[in-house]
């Protein structure tokens, strides 16, 4: 009589699911740490936090993507991260100017921030807090590659001194006739990133200007100038 096949032991697979899973979560736990954004040996322009937030690392640390700085921001311009922090960052925050801006007197978000991810911070000190830099896209914009006139973007402008100035020149059209058009520039020592620039751009699918990560005051090293020319 031909033998039975042996059942095969719960236990067995049980040891080999738990073998696999915590090999699994050990290599993802390796990646985490050796992520280069997380170690902040690189920067992602893409990725700008609420004002206020700590260096990334200490950031990741303490966010518990709770969602709460999302709920309060007024001008719905804080959403959760898909891949712009890397594994170690999904769903932590981040702010998408295409969609909202940091608005110029809020502290909502680092004041519901249960764990400090997001620091409290006065209305005057967050003022001060750079999140990004904003550039011009001469590629773009209305008055640099359409001869058209649009000060939008300097209107809306929150610092005291503007951090987006014009300079005026003038132009020919292809019948030769002259015009004066204003031409607009960024301050970057003004500029805090706060995105109302971009949010409110009138260039449809992506803005002629446009607010990266570099300038960051959470995060030193992620600077948009150098500091000084290796060329003297």
């Amino acid at each position: 009589m031909a033998k039975k096949p042996r059942a095969r032991s719960e236990t067995g697979l049980s040891r080999r699911s738990f073998l696999a899973a915590a090999g699994s979560g050990a290599a993802t736990t390796l990646l985490l740490k050796v992520s280069p954004l997380v170690q902040e040996k690189t920067y992602n322009p893409a990725l700008i936090r609420p004002p206020g937030s700590l260096a990334e690392k200490d950031f990741l640390t303490k966010c518990v993507r709770c969602g709460e700085c999302m709920k309060v921001c007024p001008t719905n311009a804080i959403h959760p991260t898909t891949h712009q922090a890397g594994l170690a960052g999904i769903w932590s925050p981040l702010l998408i100017f295409a969609v909202g801006y940091c608005e110029y007197n809020c502290t909502l978000c680092g004041q519901v921030c249960p764990t400090g991810a997001i620091e409290e911070l006065s209305v005057e000190e967050k003022q001060q807090v750079h999140i990004g830099t904003a550039y011009v896209d001469r590629s773009r914009c209305l008055p640099f590659v359409f001869d058209t006139e649009c000060i939008v973007c300097e209107e809306h402008c929150p610092t005291p001194t503007k951090a987006i100035w014009f300079e005026e020149v003038t132009v020919r059209d292809r019948d030769g006739n002259e015009k004066v058009l204003k031409q607009p520039h960024v301050d970057p020592e003004l500029c805090i990133g706060c995105g109302i620039c971009e949010t409110k751009c009138p260039v449809n699918d992506s803005a002629a200007i446009i607010v990266t990560s570099g300038g960051e005051t959470r995060n030193p090293d992620n600077q948009f100038l150098l500091s000084s020319s290796p060329y003297g």
